[in-house]
This record gives structure tokens, sequence and C-alpha cells, in this order.
């Protein structure tokens, strides 16, 4: 090893506790050293305290670095300490790498080997100079320290203070000196400083950082807050002979923290529903009494119209020169808040002279530290509220413009009455918080009701204002809007009539709240008329449906979620069905709906399930129908699952309570239904509510009239005959011609270009329908002819003689139908 000089016993170990106070591994420079002096290692520590990098000292002696004369028997009685485990430590020179000298304190561990070699840790760590202070230098310190320090003795009188104390407290040095604390700041918690000084005279142990609030002689119209850590004096003997204690003024932190607390606790008081009226009344219940002994909270009028824009002023200027708004809260110390000028609802004009609407505009606050009953301004612009001042002692004032993404909503006035303090700067900056945190609350509520109440009206335009079933069904339908914090949902029903006395019902539920479900569900509606008029059979209509659904996705993934992140899938349940009073029968899908409840005449109901497909959205699953019979009498119900889930319960339970209750008999259908939501219902809802109830009826057998057709020309007469005669034996002889003509260019048309089996049917219903089914699948076309042709012209015909006309297709062919008006 290189060669180092050590302290007066070069020998001596130092002591594991002058070692750990001598040394911090984390910031040693340490070198790994072989038995011959050889650097193994070198740590980036060892590079930053000597300058040298590893590249330049690995593999080179070590004693270079040292600055002082090699001595190895000195070394050598080292190594030797090192062998036996005791290690070393020292103080020796060593020199940087530009030249000057450094002294460390050196350490060298117990000797360990590296693959049989013999090596040596050493880590050391630059010595610093201690630093001495004269008694004078510290004397000043004491005395010209920003923080105040006093000695009491163990009577707790003060026999020494400084200057900042001095001035903290107000109270000449001379008058402290030998008298207590108690005796000169009462307003102080003196009390409890004192216990805290004697605790520390019996216990000897110190107290840090009490903080505290009080007045004291140097500022006594405010509250100052003080950080206090209190120390025992001891003298040689191990006795406590008195306490020192240290004073903060921590006035800033004290109420930084409490405002902090105070916006924290209002964030949890304030806002907590979606309502304008509650949380303005919900801002003036908190900040009474914490800020103010009195607090009103105007709201311009249009803030709280559902219509319009609801907005007075903004940053573009001023609507009108004299805002109009209404009291939406206040609250006082006293019962019935006796100072208020108007009531809750009425409409008011308060500014604070002098009457500058554009406050409001700006958005800063009015600070009035005292309020005079004898100012001119208050008397000709006030008159009303200088008696409120007079009667009541209002005597400080601050008016907040509550102002919301750049939207001026209303004014909020503190008034402080019984709390004989006058609001300060400080004050204010409370008073700014809490108005804004509540005018955004009031902002939010504001906007949720007005698009709430546009999502409602958009809905109920869009749902059937009335429903018909025609003779094969006798109908009803009940609406609940989901409960305004959970906004309007999707929610959709209707009942479609179809050819040959059928009718259409379908109920459906779009995914999400608010206006686009609202939108969106309109869409689908409309497609589902759409569809159904084309005679689509129920899974090849929710096939199209889906469809439709996906590409409406699409559109939200390019438009809407690129705007405002809103999700790109936009779902929708749906159930379809097709009621037909002649067979009796009832066919039916459902996307990811809740299953029909039907009640038979009997009373027993029951949920058929049709076979259950994916909701509206997903794509690439197909869609199955599924057939029941429905007798005469039966009731047929389909509803939303915000009606089966409604107050948290299992929808199995739902089910089961909603077959209960529309299991009654000898109840109107509209009674029934509204019934049947009330009893699912106990409470506010989150979800829209729909259900549709239809009573069944069927066609009279002597009301349906058919004949098989030959495919053979010649049979037309004899089957036109036929239908006369059937007309005229229902009593309609004024339709006999129409229906002979219609009979006529349908079954030939079919003779003609389709397929047998060929059949003809007259229904007797709403209306009277002659159907000619066909074994194609052939689509019927209406063309017009020209003057020249010989043909072409029977659809033609049939389109001007009756009602409306068409054509649905069927597992065995296609059916072509007219309708015509019965007189």
């Amino acid at each position: 090893m290189d060669s180092v000089r050590s302290g007066p016993d070069p020998l001596a170990s130092a002591t594991s506790s002058d070692a750990r106070e001598l040394f911090d591994a984390s910031t040693d420079a340490a070198v790994v050293l072989s038995g011959r002096g050889i650097v193994l290692g070198w740590t980036r520590g060892a590079e930053d305290l000597l300058g040298y990098p590893a590249r330049e000292v690995v593999g080179r002696p070590a004693a270079p670095l040292a600055a002082m004369p090699e001595d190895p028997v000195r070394i050598a009685a080292i190594a030797e300490r090192c062998r036996t485990g005791m290690g070393w430590s020292g103080l020796i020179p060593v020199r940087h790498r530009d030249g000057h000298r450094i002294e460390v304190d050196l350490r060298v561990s117990a000797v360990f080997r590296i693959g049989g070699d013999e090596c040596f840790l050493l880590s050391a760590r630059e010595r610093r100079q201690r630093w001495t202070v004269g008694e004078s230098v510290l004397d000043g310190f004491l005395t010209r320290s920003p923080v105040g320090m006093a000695v009491v003795d163990r009577q707790l009188r003060y026999v020494w203070l400084n200057d900042t104390l001095e001035r903290l407290g107000g109270v000449p040095r001379e008058q402290r000196l030998g008298r207590r604390l108690s005796e000169l700041l009462p307003g102080l918690q003196t009390d409890t400083l004192e216990g805290l000084m004697r605790k520390v005279l019996a216990t000897g142990a110190p107290v840090t950082d009490y903080e505290y609030v009080g007045w004291s002689w140097s500022d006594p119209h405010r509250q100052h807050a003080y950080s206090t850590s209190f120390f025992p004096l001891v003298d040689a003997d191990e006795s406590v002979t008195g306490v020192c204690y240290m004073v903060l003024d921590v006035t800033e932190r004290w109420n930084a923290r409490q405002l902090l607390s105070l916006v924290n606790e209002a964030g949890t008081s304030i806002g907590r529903t979606l309502d304008v009226i509650r949380t303005a009344q919900e801002l003036a219940d908190f900040a009474v009494p914490r800020l103010a002994d009195f607090v009103i909270v105007d709201l311009l009028e249009p803030v709280l119209s559902t219509v319009g824009h609801g907005a007075w002023l903004t940053d573009a200027g001023p609507a009108s020169a004299r805002p109009v708004m209404r009291r939406a809260g206040m609250s006082s110390v006293r019962e019935g808040c006796p100072e208020a000028v108007a009531r809750i609802g009425d409409r008011v004009d308060f500014l604070p002279p002098p009457r500058d609407p554009g406050m409001l505009i700006r958005g800063e606050p009015t600070l009035v530290p005292v309020l005079d009953p004898t100012d001119d301004l208050w008397i000709a612009e006030q008159p009303a509220w200088v008696d409120r001042i007079r009667e009541f002692g209002l005597h400080s004032l601050i008016s907040v413009p509550m102002r919301a993404r750049n939207t001026v909503l209303g004014l909020t006035t503190f008034v402080r009455s019984v709390n004989p303090v006058s609001f300060q700067p400080d004050d204010v900056l409370v008073a700014r918080e809490l108005v804004a945190r509540a005018a955004l609350c009031v902002d939010n509520a504001r906007r949720y009701t007005r698009e709430h109440a546009a999502a409602v009206t958009l809905q109920r335009s869009l749902l059937p204002h009335a429903l018909s079933g025609g003779t094969a069904l006798e109908v009803a339908s009940h609406y609940l809007p989901a409960d305004p914090t959970g906004g309007v949902g999707g929610d959709w029903f209707d009942l479609i009539p179809l050819s040959g006395a059928r009718v259409g019902l379908v109920i459906g539920d779009v995914v999400g709240h608010g206006i686009t479900a609202a939108a969106a569900m309109g869409r689908l509606r409309t497609a589902v008329q759409t569809l159904a008029d084309m005679e689509l059979p129920p899974d090849d209509l929710l096939a199209h449906l889906d469809d439709l659904v996906l590409r409406l996705s699409e559109e939200r993934t390019s438009e809407e979620a690129a705007d405002d992140g809103a999700s790109a899938f936009l779902g929708a349940t749906c159930l379809y069905a097709v009621y037909d009073p002649v067979t009796r029968r009832c066919a039916m899908a459902r996307a990811g709906h809740p299953p029909p409840v039907v009640v038979t005449p009997e009373g027993h109901a029951d949920f058929p399930t049709p076979p259950a497909g994916p909701p509206l959205g997903l794509g690439g699953i197909g869609f199955e129908a599924g057939e029941i019979e429905l007798p005469p009498g039966s009731l047929f119900g389909l509803y939303t699952d915000g009606l089966i889930a409604a107050a948290d319960r299992d929808m199995e339970v739902g089910m089961a309570r909603l077959g209960e209750t529309l299991a009654r008999s000898g109840t109107d259908l509209d009674t029934l239904c509204r019934t049947a939501v009330q009893r699912q219902v106990s409470g506010p809802q989150t979800d829209d509510i729909a259900l549709l109830l239809a009573r069944t009826h069927a066609v009279r057998p002597d009301h349906v009239a058919s004949w098989d057709v030959s495919p053979d020309p010649a049979t037309v007469a004899e089957v036109r005959a036929c239908a006369t005669r059937q007309v005229e034996a229902w009593g309609f002889g004024e339709l006999a011609m129409t229906t002979e003509l219609i009979v006529s260019e349908l079954v030939t048309n079919a003779i003609r270009y389709a397929a047998p089996p060929i059949r003809l049917r007259l229904l007797r219903d709403a209306r009277l329908t002659c159907e000619v089914a066909d074994g194609s699948s052939t689509a019927p076309r209406l063309r017009h002819a020209r003057v020249t042709d010989e043909g072409g012209r029977g659809l033609f015909l049939v389109a001007q003689l009756a009602h409306r006309w068409g054509a649905r297709y069927t597992s065995d062919g296609k059916i072509i139908w007219a309708e015509l008006e019965i007189p």
C-alpha cells in the first residue's frame, strides 16, 4: 500500500460512534487496492474528489496520489492490522489532479480476497474546517433573529427576550421582564401556552411547532396565527432551570391552509345536485357562519330559465343596461333572515353603490370594509338596505360576481353583523374562491337543466302521440322519464299498422342518455317504421336495423368522438313483433331486449322467450324469429329494462312482480298500465321506463273468405264473380265493381307472371282487403304504359282504385294486397 500519515495515534482505530459521525458511505470516495498498492477499482466519488477519471488510475500504483513521503513501516503496520479484521482510520493528505493538496479522512477496511489476491477497500472524505462563532456574533444573531425568542424562569416570568418577540407582541421589553405571558397578552391562548411551559419544566421534553391564533397589541384589529416551540434550559447538574420558547408569525401559511381546507370542504357541500336553486342555497348555507353572518345569492333570470342560452352578459359586453335578477338563495345567523330586503324567488336589482353593471362583466369583487348608513349613495340607490344596516348592525360587505366560462350568472353578497371584525382583503380571496366553485356548479346545473329539458321535449316529440291497434289490438302505453340526475334515455315504442289487419309492435332502448340518445332513438324509430312498411319479417327487420346502427356508429366515430371524446359505439336493444288477428299468432324477434310478458284470458302470466339475439350495433350475428299463439283477450306487454330493474331490484324479481300486477283482472288497460309502472318504481330511477300493453282481438271467421285459384286464365271470371258476391253479402255493394276490377287485375297478373299455388283472400276489417298469394318471389313493378301499349296497366289501375297497396313475402312466395276504404 502507498504511504499514509495518521493522527497522534496512527494505529488507534476510531470508535464506532465517531466513525458514524465522520463518514457517510453514500457520498464517500471509494478505491480498491491490491496488496501491492495497485488500484483495482475507482468510483465516481473518487473521481469527484481527486479529479482523476478511472482510466488514468486503474492498474497503476496509488503511491503518487499521496501528498506525503512514503513510510513503509507504518504502511506495513496498518496492513497487518487490517489483516486481523480490525480496519483503520485516520487523516492523510492527498493531491488533486490539478496539483492542490486535500486533507481527507481515510478509512481502510479489513482485508478481503479477490481470486486469491489480497485486497483493501479505502473510503475517503474531504476534511472540512469547523466554523467557530464569537460571543458577540451569537448575541447579535439571537437579538436580531426573525424568530421571536424568550426565556422564562420556573415561575414562567420573562428573564430575556429578543427584539423580534418584543415587536410581535407589541409589549415593550421593560414591561415584559419579570411578568408572565397571561398578564401581558390576554388575547392569546395564554392558559394553553403556560400549560405547555409547565409540561416542559416537569418532563424536560420539548414541545415543537404548536400552532394557535389570537390577537396581540401590535395589531389588535387583526387575528394572527403563530407557531411556537418550547425547550428546557438545563444547567450543569442536568436540572431544568427554565424554558426557552421561539415564536414565528405564520398567519399567511395559516390562512392559506384554512382557505384550502374551506375550499375542499365547500367541494363536498356545494353542487351536490344538478339543480340551480339548490346549488345557490348550498352556497349561502355553507358561508354562514364560516365567513359571514348573512349571505344572499341573486341569479340572472335567464340562468333560472330553461329557454334560450341563459346568459345575460359575456366578455362581449352587456345585453342590457340593468341586469334583471331573482333571489335564488340566502342564509343568516338570525332565524328567518330578517335582514333580507327580498325573499326567495323575488325579483331584485341589488348592486352595491355605485351601481355599476360593469362589475359583473369584469368579475371584480367589491369590498366595503365599513357600511355607513349615512352615505348619500346608499341612501339614494339602496334605501331599503340603509334601514337594514341600521336595524341589524350590518357593518361590512363583500359582493362577488358569479361567473363561469366567460358567462355572468349572478351576484353573491356576504355581510357581517354579529361578527365584529370587518372584512379584510384575505376574506375577499376566500369569498372569491367559494363563489367561483359555486358558479361552476350553477353553470353545470344550468346547462344540464337546459339540455335535459331539450332532450325530454325532443323525446316526447318523437314518441307516438296516439296509438291505434285497429280492430286487432286494444292498446295503452306509459312513459316515465328518468330522474333529472340520471339524464333522459333513449327508450321508445311504437305501433305500426300492416297489411292484412296485422299490427307491428316495437319497443327499444338506445344506450346512453341526453340529447344524443334521444336523437338516435328518433332515427331508429323512423327506420323501424320504414322497414316495417316494407313488410319485412321480424328477424330481417332487426338485421337491417343492425346495419343502420353500425353505420351510425361509424358516423359518430368520424364526427362526434373526435370533438368531445365520446365513445364511438352506438348500441341499442329492440324487440319487434307482428300480430295477425286472422291466425291469432304473433311472430317476434329481439335484439338484446327483455322478453315480452303474456297474460292469458284466464289470468296466467308468462314470459315467452323468443331466440335472444345480440344488441344492435355489434354486427356479424344473425337474428332468429319465434312465434306464439295469442288467444283472443290475451294481454301482450312490451317494456324496457328500466321497468324491471327499478329501485335496484333483481331483474327476475322485477319480471315476476310485473307479471303479478298485469295478471289482475277487472282493470281497464290505461289504469293497469299506470298501476304497473307505479308498483315497479318506488323512488327516483336512473333510467327511462316505457311500457306498452296490448289486448288481442281476433277477426271473426265469417269476415274472411278465400278461394284457391287454378293457373288457368279462364278461372279469372269465376273468381271475380265469387269475390263480388262475397262483398255484396257483407253489405258493401258500392265496393263490388271496384273489388271486381282489383281482383281481376291481381289474379290475372298472378296467373300470367307468377307460379302456383295461387290463392285469393278477402278480409273484412277496418278496411276491405284483397290479397292474392302466389308461389313466385318476383317483385311486382308499377310502370306507366305508353298509349300504344296493349298491356302494363294492371298495377297502375290497382294503385288508382285502392286506398293503398303493396306486397309482402312469405316462406312460400309473396302476397300482393290492396285495401279499400269502407264507406
